[in-house]
């Protein structure tokens, strides 16, 4: 489901298996991830990386991403790592999410 320009955020939960035939719940994001919406995505993901195991955020139907939306996802990376079962990568960032991920210093976080 694409979203149009302006829509708020929407996402969808499903289960998959990674190159090396493990479980993977892929949340994807669609839409904007803002101040508006960082406590919808912290509500969805939290619960899974208490959960433990692989977690995919997928970016590619991410339209717009707030510092308040960044700072979301830099707290659940660091609650993953903390909670130490789980690994959060992020997907299919589009180039702009790329870049901001790179002028904020945060790309090497999510590559680990």
């Amino acid at each position: 489901m694409s979203t149009a320009p302006g829509t708020t955020f929407h996402y969808e939960i499903e289960q998959t298996k990674d190159d090396n035939d493990f479980n993977v719940t892929v949340v994807k994001c669609q839409g904007r991830l803002t101040s508006e919406s960082k406590d919808e995505i912290r509500g969805v993901v939290q619960p899974l990386i208490l959960r433990g195991g692989r977690i995919w955020l997928d970016f590619a139907d991410l339209e717009y991403l707030d510092s308040s939306g960044l700072g979301s996802i830099v707290g659940l990376k660091v609650s993953a790592i903390s909670r130490g079962l789980c690994v959060l990568e992020l997907k299919n960032l589009t180039p702009r999410i790329k870049e901001l991920l790179r002028i904020t210093n945060l790309l090497q976080l999510f590559s680990s």
